[in-house]
């Protein structure tokens, strides 16, 4: 029932949409609705025999891969089971999480080698470790319930499957009983996700609860975890764990979750490519992005990315390179160099199940030649935008210049319309009360490495110091909005800590006037404003405001009013407003750009991504256009144009792509005067 009213939401959406101008290219989310392929899961029959029969031939790589599989297989394995497993964060205080992990391995490796050899003492053992488990375990607990059945429930069911469908001999009340622990103890565990986690959690579940539709033969099951993986909420859908260009949600954690968490997206890639839905190429081929950004700087080579730098576990290859190295190479014809070069030289001459699963049977339409897949430039690079790293461009000699510690506020009221640059040194700049802006302020800094950061008491950053503020430019900085300026090494703890309700109430740089246009030729560029849990940037009353190559990302939490009421950047009657190649990403509870009572805003080749709301919004305007722009991932709409008491008239939606986000891709319906062509719709939810 859940399905059919879902997909009547499309239809209905689908039909108004094709009256109000319906962008030119759309491709709607694919769900399986055909009956199920059995085996189904990392491979087909088809699969599994071409796996066979290349390890009976002794054709390399597959010998070798093989002589590792049986080197790793012990049939004096005896399965330990437990009636309730108990795991700590990251392992800790363990009970019963071994002894599960370990099962789950060998069960697989067992099912791979009666498969391969047609030894029915490898399917003896598997079953036995199956039926151990199935018959004792009852649920988990602690930390790491739903990551221990995310990460391990796969490789039990995946083994499962090729019992089930193979003369193994598994008692039809054993495979019931197996059954039964799956629908009872192993979906419930994992069914709704964990939202708040990082994305390597629900990867591993979206993997998982995939193998379990398809062991059951439940649709409704299956395309849950398909759901998540296009539009899962937080850190979860493909588009909020991997950013245009390939950087992971965790690529500032450390290197060995980032591989954790797109091997297990592959891992649901796969398995979805056996029933035949196309996960690979879903946003631009993203998945093969973050396999190749994470092979590069693992091979030494330089990155650039959004936020600090790690280099945690960069030295670490984890066996999780094949599957899509393989698919593009054989199915898509395009070489993934970085990914190639990882397997060669890392993870092949000890792959066993990674190379062996990964290898699928040749398809009768294979390219007959392949090229190098160099689809990664298309995408706002930090090289160009927020706060960069060196130096702020070259400023005049007589600029006043403000070391850490000493006073901003002295270097501004004293220099007012002086016409100097006032240039803070790299640094911490610690501001005990909010910063005041007068008019004909020029403040630059030197790149990233200067920091504005308010105190934890204050509530705002910088603030107008007048009614009437014009002619004012901020370059070259970043503002911090968290509590402490060096941030946990888990980027979502602190991303976390600054959700709730109770969260410090803090916002970045507030320009208001009651005046009509009393905030007026205003320019931001290459500054970052990040992390403050109300707006990242508000500017209400004004005209001729500029925002240039700016990052105002991680802002509007759901602090007091609640939740919608902050934004990355929020406008409000402002007249003429530019904002060019800029990101406003992740707000946890607003909108990247929210525009009220606006007339002539500009969007220019910006981003508005992963936002707990729609990555634009605009109400009671005029004058919108967006152009050559990014919304993805975003909760609700990439673009809305919504009509409180007047519609929104004489917009231009132009040239955009907008995909994966949870509500429509773009959604124009109340809108007059509108112009709305050659925009990407892809894989959005209501479309």
């Amino acid at each position: 029932m859940r399905k059919r009213i879902f997909l009547l939401i499309c239809i209905m959406c689908t039909l108004v949409h094709s009256i109000a101008a319906q962008p030119e290219k759309n491709s709607n989310p694919e769900f399986l609705t055909k009956a199920f392929v059995h085996p189904g899961m990392a491979q087909s029959k088809q699969d599994l025999d071409y796996m066979r029969e290349m390890v009976v031939k002794g054709i390399q790589p597959w010998k070798t891969a093989f002589d590792n599989l049986k080197k790793n297989t012990s049939l004096d394995f005896i399965p330990k089971p437990f009636a309730e497993i108990s795991v700590g964060p990251y392992g800790a205080n363990s009970i019963g999480g071994r002894e599960f992990s370990e099962s789950a391995e060998t069960a697989y490796n067992h099912a791979l080698m009666w498969y391969i050899t047609k030894d029915k003492a490898y399917a003896r053992k598997a079953i036995e470790i199956l039926n151990a488990w199935s018959y004792v375990l009852r649920g988990f607990d602690a930390n790491n319930a739903k990551l221990n059945v995310g990460l391990f429930g796969y490789y039990y069911l995946n083994a499962a499957e090729i019992l089930k469908h193979t003369d193994s001999g598994w008692a039809s009340k054993d495979l019931q009983q197996f059954t039964q622990m799956v629908l009872t103890v192993l979906y419930p565990t994992i069914k709704d996700f964990f939202t708040e986690a990082n994305g390597n959690w629900d990867a591993s579940m979206i993997s998982t609860i995939m193998c379990i539709g398809v062991f059951t033969d439940n649709h409704e099951i299956f395309n849950r975890a398909v759901e998540r993986f296009y539009w899962g909420e937080g850190n979860s859908g493909i588009t909020r764990y991997l950013y245009p260009g390939g950087q992971c949600q965790e690529t500032t954690r450390d290197w060995g979750h980032v591989q954790l968490g797109i091997g297990e997206f592959a891992k649901a890639a796969q398995t979805a490519d056996t029933q035949g839905l196309d996960f690979y190429s879903v946003a631009d081929d993203r998945l093969a992005q973050g396999f190749e950004y994470t092979a590069r700087f693992m091979l030494g080579e330089h990155i650039d990315l959004f936020g600090v730098f790690t280099d945690r576990d960069n030295d670490k290859f984890r066996d999780i390179y094949e599957s899509i190295y393989q698919h593009y190479k054989d199915t898509k014809g395009l070489l993934l160099p970085y990914t190639e070069k990882a397997i060669k030289q890392h993870t092949r001459p000890k792959s066993s199940v990674g190379f062996l699963t990964a290898a699928k049977a040749p398809v009768s339409n294979a390219p007959a030649k392949t090229s190098l897949y160099t689809g990664f430039d298309k995408f706002l690079k930090p090289t160009v935008i927020g706060a960069l790293k060196g130096k702020s461009k070259m400023l005049p000699a007589n600029s006043i210049f403000v070391k850490p510690g000493e006073s901003i506020q002295k270097a501004i009221d004293s220099n007012q319309k002086s016409g100097k640059w006032i240039i803070l040194e790299a640094g911490v700049h610690t501001l005990e009360t909010p910063l005041k802006i007068y008019s004909g302020t020029l403040l630059a800094g030197q790149g990233r490495e200067t920091i504005i950061f308010p105190a934890p008491q204050i509530g705002t950053a910088i603030i107008n110091g007048e009614e009437i503020l014009a002619d004012v430019t901020i370059r070259d900085l970043l503002i911090e909005g968290a509590t402490k300026v060096i941030e946990n090494a888990d980027p979502n703890h602190d991303r976390r800590s600054r959700s709730y309700m109770n969260a410090p109430s803090r916002e970045g740089i507030i320009f208001k006037s009651k005046e009509k246009d009393g905030i007026q030729n205003i320019t931001f560029e290459n500054i970052t404003v990040q992390n403050f849990t109300k707006n990242g940037v508000a500017i209400v009353g004004g005209k001729n405001i500029r925002i240039n190559q700016c990052d105002f990302s991680d802002n509007g939490a759901s602090v007091v009013p609640g939740a919608g009421f902050h934004h990355n950047l929020h406008l409000s009657y402002i007249t003429n407003c530019d904002i060019i190649s800029s990101r406003f990403d992740t707000s946890p509870y607003g909108n990247g750009i929210n525009a009220t009572f606006c007339q002539n805003v500009k969007v220019i080749n910006s981003e508005m991504a992963r936002n707990g709301l729609s990555g634009i919004r605009c109400a009671e305007s005029s004058r919108i256009t967006i152009n050559n722009s990014l919304a993805e991932g975003n909760n609700e709409h990439g673009i809305f144009i919504e009509k409180q008491m007047n519609p929104c008239k004489d917009i231009t939606i132009h040239q955009n792509t907008v995909q994966n986000n949870r509500y429509c891709g773009i959604d124009t319906q109340t809108a007059i005067q509108l112009n709305n062509k050659d925009n990407r719709s892809l894989h959005n939810g209501r479309e």
